[in-house]
């Protein structure tokens, strides 16, 4: 059978030579051709992927690498808020709210098709929390200066109720509406890497760092890295090499100077995921202050409710958090006296934990509430970079001091950050209802496989509205390597509907099979493991009528 590519003529042609550049066949090859890089980036997260955006946009010859997929920790695992922090208003940090006000506004510009403005409602329960949350809130606009998403307003016990359908009314006086940014994290971490592709970068997921190279003089020459598909090794030089491996840097300090002293302390976030009835409306809901202080959300997140987030302190981590017990009934606890009917354990569709890398301090409390969100950057006598903390809305910002400051230690040609109006890959300005439109401008190449081969049009699960072209899409342009790549980050199924993602499985492993030569065997095993990792993100075990797998689904 031939092969979409093979089917078209001209048009087509022009469309795989415009959407081919993110290839890790290639992307590999130039390992070879290269002698000398001028910046190794160590972590495929937002804070590693920004930074190769800003370094292969100012011209400098950058390359990536990643032990696992794009986005697979943290980064894919967030409350989905671009924001200035209402939190850290009231902490009183100033400056980051400010900064973060700034790059929110900078992320809608420059890629309104993942980025979106979104009206949250505080719903108050007294007049001095009308007072002091309006007044906040006003504060919160008047930062945001040209950057506001909207204006805050006092709203009315009635008009809070029309837009909340399903908040509690019993004692409700009021409410505060005000304005934040709603993205979807793993997709944006796809884009920056496809826009630093565009830029002449060279990214690789499924790349492990297992050393650090060094000099006679005792200052980093490059990494030693290993292919996990491929079980090769590579030397690589570099003129500089930086660490942006988030809640994992300590391991890559402890290459370069073992026994040291932390530098992260890590968080953990847990999030759960309802039907969309449960706040059946377009706006979000915030609970300011929960029993322990923290702050909740209830978000319209992909035609579903996404609830957290928790902030539990961890001593140890994994590339694979699981959500706590104690986590999951202190969301449903809180957010059961604000809806009715309360979401129980069955309402829970799929749960997820996230780590922060939060900037460790010499304080000893096991608090992650006080901990500044703004990032840090050391660098090691050897030269090596590390830049830590942070979140997900300045990721730009932080790149940008990250790669200046990488110049002035590497002794790189000075050039000047360009990224304040870079506009991300697939850059639409445009919104509608349409599923496909989170690909803005790709939008057209996934509906034009569905011209060539219909098939492709037919959706993957009845109860989600992604089809099989997409991940046909997934596979030849944005470098997913196997299921969990497809139904976690690039659709975001096993973050929305567990049960959902283990029986489309099997349909997604067979369209995977096909588009990379796979066998049999392969799916199976890809079918197996996918349904164990599934399985936790589920509350209650998953069970089937009929095996997950028995024979191809498709010929």
């Amino acid at each position: 059978m031939l092969s979409f590519y093979e089917k078209t003529k001209v048009g087509t042609k022009r469309m795989k030579n415009k959407n081919n550049f993110f290839n890790r066949e290639q992307f590999l090859a130039k390992l070879a051709q290269e002698n000398i890089w001028d910046v190794i980036i160590i972590g495929g997260g937002a804070t590693g992927l920004g930074a190769a955006l800003d370094s292969a946009a100012r011209g400098f010859k950058t390359l990536l690498l990643e032990q696992s997929d794009f986005a697979k920790g943290t980064s894919s695992r967030s409350t989905k808020l671009v924001h200035g922090g209402v939190r850290y208003l009231a902490q009183g940090d100033i400056s980051l709210v400010y900064e973060a006000l700034k790059e929110r506004g900078r992320l809608l510009n420059n890629a309104p098709h993942i980025v979106k403005k979104q009206a949250f409602i505080i719903p108050c329960y007294d007049w001095f929390s009308e007072l002091k949350y309006l007044v906040g809130l006003k504060l919160y606009d008047w930062m945001a200066a040209r950057f506001r998403f909207g204006t805050s307003n006092y709203l009315g016990k009635e008009k809070v109720l029309q837009l909340l359908p399903g908040i509690n009314g019993k004692g409700l006086k009021g409410g505060i509406e005000y304005y934040d940014g709603q993205f979807d994290d793993a997709r944006l971490a796809v884009n920056l890497a496809q826009t630093c592709a565009e830029k002449g970068g060279v990214l690789l997921n499924y790349v492990q760092v297992k050393g650090l190279l060094k000099g006679p003089n005792g200052k980093i020459i490059g990494v030693t890295a290993y292919d996990l598909e491929n079980n090769r090794e590579y030397k690589l030089n570099s003129k500089s090499v930086i660490n942006a491996t988030g809640v994992f840097v300590d391991e890559i300090l402890d290459m370069d100077t073992p026994a040291r002293k932390p530098l992260v302390k890590p968080s953990q976030g847990v999030h759960l995921v309802l039907n969309k009835s449960f706040l059946n409306g377009q706006k979000a809901l915030m609970i300011p202050k929960t029993p322990d202080g923290r702050v909740l959300f209830a978000v319209p997140w992909h035609d579903h409710i996404l609830l957290g987030t928790t902030d539990t302190p961890l001593q140890n981590h994994s590339l694979e958090p699981v959500a706590l017990e104690e986590e999951i009934e202190f969301i449903l606890e809180t957010v059961s006296k604000y809806l009715v009917p309360a979401p129980s354990r069955k309402d829970v569709l799929s749960v997820f934990a996230g780590l922060r890398p939060l900037a460790a301090t010499d304080n000893d409390s096991d608090s992650t509430k006080e901990i500044s969100r703004s990032h840090k950057i050391i660098v090691s006598e050897s030269g090596l970079l590390t830049i830590t903390g942070g979140k997900w809305t300045t990721y730009r910002k932080m790149a940008e001091d990250t790669i200046d400051r990488i110049i002035k230690v590497a002794g790189l040609n000075p050039v000047d950050c360009n990224t304040s109006n870079l506009k991300i890959h697939g850059f639409l300005n445009q919104n509608d209802e349409n599923p496909l439109s989170i690909y803005g401008s790709d939008k057209i190449h996934i509906t034009a496989l569905v011209d060539v081969e219909p098939q492709l049009g037919d959706k993957l699960h009845e109860r989600m509205p992604y089809i099989q072209a997409e991940v046909i899409w997934a596979v030849r342009n944005e470098m997913a390597r196997n299921i969990e790549d497809v139904l976690a980050r690039r659709l975001r199924v096993l973050f929305l509907d567990a049960r959902a993602a283990i029986e489309m499985a099997p349909k997604v492993a067979a369209l995977m099979a096909k588009e990379l030569k796979l066998d049999l065997e392969w799916e199976k095993s890809q079918i197996s493991n996918f349904e164990t990792l599934a399985s936790q993100y589920l509350l209650e075990p998953y069970s089937a009528d009929k095996k997950i797998f028995d024979e191809p689904v498709i010929n």
